[in-house]
């Protein structure tokens, strides 16, 4: 991947959605929530960021959850990323 965050920027790669449900039901495509919980690609460096100090949390690797509709989808190589801010990150999944 040839992407770098800058600042306080993250990029996430979707984890697959469930197909099944608990009980067993397969669902359709269309039936499908987008994920919200998703990998932790590459973190900027954190800094200055408007006239305040940003430190970074979250780290490669994590799982996280953010808000349905955050961040820019970008496509590269074939492979969809999704670039948030670090403050459009809800949670990090233990």
């Amino acid at each position: 991947m040839n992407l770098k965050p800058l600042a306080d920027r993250v990029i996430l790669k979707a984890l697959e959605a469930e197909e099944t449900t608990k009980s067993g039901l397969i669902l359709a495509a269309s039936a499908q929530e987008k994920p919200e919980v998703a990998e932790v690609i590459a973190v900027g460096p954190g800094g200055l960021v408007d006239g305040k100090e940003v430190t970074m949390t979250v780290k490669p690797g994590d799982k996280v959850i953010t808000g349905k509709y955050s961040g820019t989808t970008v496509k590269v190589d074939g492979e969809e990323y999704t670039i948030v801010k670090q403050n459009d990150i809800l949670a990090i999944v233990e």
